[in-house]
């Protein structure tokens, strides 16, 4: 089991060993949650293949005209 120390900032640093396991890269958001008196939660956000498919959706228009989009705009 990995160890860290909690710096007077009380900032942690996820071990090396846990960081290569769970692939973990800088600037990725975790939240952390208090379970008990004595353990804490971290836990990291899903990864994303292809976020901005998730965004827009994978199905495509195609070429639509303005008209059309305001038809769809109204319904």
């Amino acid at each position: 089991m990995a160890r860290s120390k909690v710096t007077a900032k009380y900032q942690v640093t996820i071990p090396k060993e846990v960081r290569e396991k769970v692939e973990m890269r800088p600037g990725e958001t975790v939240t952390v949650e208090a379970l008990s008196g004595d353990e804490i939660l971290l836990r990291r956000y899903s990864r994303l293949k292809d976020p901005l498919a998730t965004l827009i959706g994978k199905k495509s228009l195609g070429k639509v005209s303005i008209e059309e989009l305001e038809e769809m705009e109204s319904r």
